[in-house]
């Protein structure tokens, strides 16, 4: 497994509302644990010495570059445009603006959304996820060009609640 396999499968089980999941292979074995009241995912993942050495290495040192760029990426939209929601991925994937090329977008800066419409669709790991509106207002701002790689938590659109 790769870097982004194993995130890939850490933002699912997180999503999947599993408090535990083991995977061992021939020289890794990872457990994700979920907490029950937070959204925060732990990891553990430990490899035979020969093999899958540069494995543990590697992890560590993408988890903390990612959470920087999370934190940094709503500072500025907190500041010019507090008034409005952010939001936001919940997995990694590929984002699309439209179920299909031939098909309408989702929703354009203007429209006017409801709570549960769907907003874009993200492919993570051959499977289309679409991403529903938790607030109902206006669309802003779209923050992501179509067919672009997001990250987890990457802000995606910004709403007007009023």
């Amino acid at each position: 497994m790769d870097i982004k396999e194993i995130q890939n499968l850490i933002k699912f089980v997180a999503k999947s509302g599993a408090s535990e999941v083991k995977l061992e292979m021939d020289d890794v074995k990872i457990t994700i644990r979920t907490g029950s009241d937070s959204n925060e995912v732990t990891y553990v993942q430990q490899a035979m010495p020969m093999q899958a050495a540069p494995m543990p290495q590697a992890a560590p040192a993408v988890a903390p570059a990612a959470a920087p760029a999370t934190e940094a990426a709503p500072a500025p939209a907190a500041d010019d445009n507090s008034k409005y929601v952010t939001v936001k991925s919940p997995i990694i994937g590929t984002f699309y603006r439209k179920p299909s090329p031939d098909k309408p977008l989702f929703c354009e800066v203007g429209d006017s959304i409801k709570e549960g419409d769907t907003l874009c669709i993200i492919e993570a790991m051959k499977l289309f996820n679409e991403i529903e509106s938790e607030v109902s207002g206006t669309i802003v701002k779209v923050l992501v060009d179509d067919s672009s790689p997001v990250e987890f938590d990457q802000p995606l659109f910004l709403v007007d609640p009023s």
